[in-house]
């Protein structure tokens, strides 16, 4: 796809993205890619808990998780495998998310089936097998998301999918425990195995992207063709197409999101320590949290389809960084429910803006022949060392307290403004 930035649309036409038909699909695909992910983190870490397991036993569950940044191991075979049968109905794309959303289901049926008490190790493959296809599942529907559209429309489709997303992680967050409460949790799990229905049907509804693959199998090629195809051409394809630029690219996915995800290891035992009671936490940190990062998503999205890629990305950076600020104000600050929703509202507002509009950045640096297997990578740089540097996060607050670690949280967020800023500069001067 092409980053240029085409001149500024009117305001009416970049609102009317939100109506497409292909933009508003991605409500219930998203929906389907995060209900799984709860329920093989931390609401199965409560069901086991709930049950009496041993906390030694359920730190070794969360190891589940790991499925999710190791992707791209298996995202070749989702850009270049055609499935029997399932491929010549549905295409490349569809075919695969088809089946990671029954694997899905059967793995939350087994999950909810099984005796927590005396077949851990039932309930263990089972969330291995939730995991894997549900990290399969992100890997086929980010490629057809990207190949459904231009660029223009893909922050208003990324926004889409974050709101599809975000509920689906109320529902198997917040909706799980309220069932569970009532019922139990196996209850709980088949009713969550029923919800991936919403992605089956969707999946079976939608046609294929414009750009769907029509390559022949990959297995009726010779091994050493098979590498080359699945493993080495995304990479020398991204490589070649960016050139020098390449590395700078790669560098900025790194480090976009260190600054967000560096605080947010911190939020919750902040507001906790600052006397909030978890009510207070989950009523406006979580549900009206949550609705900020939707508008925050959404306007993205408008801005990306008025503006282009790279002056949203900017001012994205910029309001990340910023906005931790505002806790390193509130730490120091008497703590009031005012000065909670002030902050929460800022935060959750800028990064949703940034994400949805990180994510249409992503989707431009893909190709149409590799388009899985890149933005696995892509997904995986995002996230990888963002998590490696926010594990340290409980460290500087011990050492330095929270203030100075809201400031450190709020300057590695200035690299990434200033590698925006750059990049921007040269497309603008190539242009």
């Amino acid at each position: 796809m092409n980053l240029k930035n085409n001149p500024p649309k009117s305001w009416h036409n970049a609102f009317a993205v939100y109506i497409k038909p292909r933009v508003l699909s991605m409500i219930t695909l998203g929906f389907s890619a995060g209900l799984p992910y709860l329920l093989v983190f931390s609401t199965l870490s409560a069901w086991l808990r709930d049950e009496g397991v041993e906390r030694s036993v359920i730190g070794f569950f969360s190891w589940v998780s790991v499925t999710y940044s190791v992707k791209i191991l298996w995202s070749p075979v989702v850009d270049k495998v055609r499935l029997p049968v399932l491929t010549t109905y549905l295409g490349q794309r569809r075919s695969w998310m088809l089946l990671a959303q029954l694997g899905i289901m059967c793995g939350l049926i087994g999950m909810a089936s099984t005796d927590s008490h005396t077949q851990l190790t039932r309930i263990a493959v089972c969330a291995m097998l939730v995991a894997f296809c549900s990290a399969t599942q992100d890997v086929s529907i980010d490629a057809f998301r990207i190949e459904s559209t231009q660029l223009d429309y893909q922050g208003a489709m990324a926004a889409m999918y974050v709101l599809g997303y975000r509920l689906a992680l109320l529902v198997a967050g917040a909706g799980s425990f309220y069932i569970a409460e009532f019922y139990n949790w196996h209850i709980a799990y088949y009713v969550m195995a029923s919800l991936m229905s919403l992605g089956v049907i969707t999946t079976l509804c939608l046609s294929a992207p414009p750009v769907e693959q029509s390559a022949t199998a990959i297995m009726k090629a010779s091994f050493l063709m098979q590498v080359r195809n699945a493993v080495i051409h995304p990479f020398t394809d991204f490589f070649s197409r960016q050139g020098r630029l390449a590395w700078l690219i790669l560098l900025l996915i790194a480090i976009y999101k260190m600054s967000d995800v560096t605080m947010g290891v911190m939020a919750n035992p902040f507001y906790l320590d600052l006397g909030f009671n978890k009510k207070d936490i989950a009523e406006i940190g979580k549900v009206f949290g949550f609705f900020m990062t939707i508008v925050g998503a959404a306007l993205g999205g408008v801005f990306v389809a008025r503006y282009g890629v790279m002056r949203p990305l900017f001012f994205g950076a910029i309001a990340t960084a910023s906005t931790n600020l505002l806790f390193a104000f509130m730490a120091s600050a008497p703590p009031t429910l005012t000065i909670l929703a002030s902050v929460i509202s800022a935060d959750n507002l800028s990064g949703g803006f940034a994400t949805a509009v990180f994510i249409a950045y992503l989707s431009g640096l893909t190709s149409s022949g590799h388009t899985a297997t890149q933005y696995a990578l892509f997904s995986s740089l995002m996230t990888f060392p963002a998590q490696l540097l926010g594990g340290f996060s409980g460290l500087i607050v011990d050492r330095f307290g929270y203030i100075d670690f809201f400031v450190y949280a709020s300057l590695i967020g200035l690299p990434a403004v200033f590698l925006v800023a750059w990049l921007w500069r040269y497309e603008k001067r190539s242009i």
